[in-house]
C-alpha cells in the first residue's frame, strides 16, 4: 500500500463529501469523490483507490448494489469497501456483510471515529495478494508503485495498458474474449469502439517488445487466440 492511501467518497450530499475530504487531508489520506453509483464505479475502475467509502443510498442506483458489483468483479473484488448507513436495522448490516462489504459506519458519525475504522480496515487489507509483485519469468508487475520492469528495468506503459497485463497476468494461460476484456478492465458501463481493445494489446505488446530480453519475446507471451480472442502464455516457447 503506498504512504498516502487514496479513499473514494461516494455520497450525494455535498456537505457530508467535504466534511470527510477535510478530515482525510488532516489524517494524512488523499481522496476523490463521486455523487452517483454509475460514477463511482467509473472512478473505482480507472483508478483503483485503496478503499471507497461507500454511501447506502445514491441516486441512479443503491450503494449496496454497488458494493455487490463490485465485490462480484475481478478487477475491483479486493477493494476494501466502509458503507455510509443512516440505517440502523440488523438486517441492513447483516445484508451489507454478506454482499462482502469490510464495515459500516451509522450516520451521524465522528470523523475521529470514521478515520479510526478507516486505518483498521485498511491495516486488514494491508499484504492482500493486490499489492504483491506478480512475476513471469524477468518481468515484474508492482501493484503497490504501479510500475512495470523488465530485469528490473523500467517499461514505459500507459494505463490503460497497465490495466490490461494486471488482468492477463493474473490470469495466465486463460484465453478471454474480447467482450470479457472490456468487462474487466474498462466496466461493464463503458463504452468502446469495436477495435479498441486490440488497439491497446497492440500498444501493450509494442512496450514490451521494446522491452524484451535476447531470450524472451515478452511481446509474444500477448497471444491473440483465432476467434476466441487473447491468452497470456508464461511459456517462452
Amino acid at each position: 500500500m503506498s504512504q498516502e492511501p487514496t479513499v473514494l467518497i461516494v455520497d450525494d450530499e455535498a456537505a457530508i463529501r467535504d466534511m470527510i475530504n477535510i478530515a482525510l487531508d488532516t489524517a494524512g489520506f488523499k481522496s476523490t469523490m463521486a455523487e452517483t453509483a454509475l460514477d463511482a464505479h467509473v472512478n473505482i475502475v480507472d483508478n483503483r483507490p485503496d478503499l471507497v467509502l461507500l454511501d447506502w443510498m445514491l441516486p441512479g442506483g443503491s450503494g449496496i448494489d454497488l458494493a455487490r458489483r463490485l465485490k462480484r468483479e475481478e478487477l475491483t473484488a479486493e477493494i476494501p469497501i466502509i458503507m455510509l448507513t443512516a440505517k440502523t436495522s440488523e438486517d441492513n448490516k447483516v445484508q451489507g456483510l454478506d454482499v462482502g462489504v469490510d464495515d459500516y459506519i451509522t450516520k451521524p458519525f465522528s470523523p475521529r471515529e470514521l478515520i479510526a475504522r478507516i486505518k483498521a480496515v485498511l491495516r486488514r487489507s494491508t499484504g492482500n495478494h493486490r499489492d504483491k509483485p506478480i512475476r513471469v519469468f524477468d518481468l515484474e508487475l508492482d501493484p503497490a508503485s504501479h510500475r512495470v520492469s523488465v530485469d528490473s528495468k523500467a517499461v514505459d506503459i500507459g494505463p490503460t495498458e497497465y490495466r490490461l497485463l494486471h488482468f492477463f497476468m493474473t490470469h495466465p494461460e486463460k484465453v478471454f474474449s474480447r467482450d470479457h476484456i472490456q468487462d474487466q478492465v474498462w466496466g461493464a458501463n463503458v463504452y468502446l469502439e469495436e477495435r479498441t481493445v486490440d488497439v491497446h494489446i497492440g500498444r501493450l505488446r509494442k512496450a514490451l517488445t521494446a522491452a524484451s530480453a535476447d531470450s524472451i519475446n515478452y511481446a509474444g507471451l500477448v497471444q491473440t487466440v483465432r476467434g476466441a480472442g487473447y491468452r497470456f502464455s508464461t511459456r517462452s516457447d
